[in-house]
């Protein structure tokens, strides 16, 4: 489990956390949302231990984070939005070097999610794509065997076949034990797959809830008129989409933009709502 407890950080004094508490049990997709700025990045690298907090602690399995103890770090993989990659090495030799350092690292996974991907193994990264360079990472990192996974954009660069496939492959290689954590702005290439949600704001977390509660809590209409009591509304084709407070109990679909729209607008009432 990841536990963040009183955390705080700042960079040259320019604080971007204070005081804020998340856990991360096992079993679970997290989508972790926010505007430019916020600290997604931030926070993932606290979690990994490449940030050390000004205060409070951050770790996983009982293991402060910032002390990248060996047997903490074969356990986790963090891929950041952008990775500077050898010209001259292959995917193949690349996985070949991380091997040693994650016992249960399966070539015969990272091959079968390489062709999945539709990325050649021994093809040199100068000659790829950045998407498919990207694709060549998202398979090196769901084959070390690491109990967590922490994704920084991780569709950034890829096509919309290529977006289906890594949603498909992240599905059927989830397991029970594992904790993956996915930053992104591109909400609507991971809407299906990640849940609970957590949106954070400057130096605070504005929503930690699993979709369950999330349409427990918030309506979200499709096709009626604009409502006055709406925390959020957007014209559609066919009328306009609201989401109000969810008074009646009734069933939802979730829509994840309009959701964080709601959220950023109303940070009061979405705190009183899901106190």
């Amino acid at each position: 489990m990841i536990e963040i407890r009183n955390l705080d950080f700042s960079y040259r004094k320019m604080p971007v956390f204070s005081g804020i508490n998340l856990t991360f049990p096992e079993g679970s997709i997290y989508g972790l949302l926010g505007e430019n700025g916020v600290g997604k990045t931030t926070l993932l690298k606290l979690i990994c231990g490449l940030q050390r907090p000004t205060e409070g602690t951050c770790t996983i399995d009982g293991l402060t984070c910032h002390d990248r103890r060996p047997e903490m770090l074969q356990r986790i993989v963090f891929l950041p939005d952008e990775v500077l990659l050898p010209d001259n090495s292959t995917p193949r030799k690349y996985v070949d070097e991380l091997a040693p350092f994650y016992p249960n690292f399966a070539i015969g996974t990272f091959l079968h999610l390489m062709q999945e991907l539709e990325v050649e193994p021994d093809r040199k990264f100068r000659e790829m794509s950045f998407g498919q360079q990207k694709k060549s990472l998202i398979a090196a990192s769901l084959s070390l065997g690491t109990d967590y996974v922490l994704f920084d954009e991780p569709t950034n660069g890829l096509d919309i076949p290529s977006k289906a496939q890594f949603r498909a492959i992240l599905s059927r290689r989830f397991e029970e034990r594992n904790t993956i954590i996915i930053s992104t702005h591109q909400v609507k290439d991971v809407e299906n797959l990640i849940d609970p949600i957590v949106i954070l704001s400057h130096n605070a977390v504005l929503l930690d809830a699993p979709v369950q509660k999330i349409t427990e809590k918030l309506f979200f209409e499709y096709g009626g008129e604009k409502r006055d009591d709406a925390l959020y509304s957007e014209l559609l084709p066919g009328g306009y989409m609201n989401v109000v407070a969810n008074e009646s109990g009734e069933e939802s679909q979730l829509n994840i933009e309009a959701l964080f729209n709601a959220v950023l607008r109303n940070k009061e009432r979405i705190k009183e709502l899901f106190a």
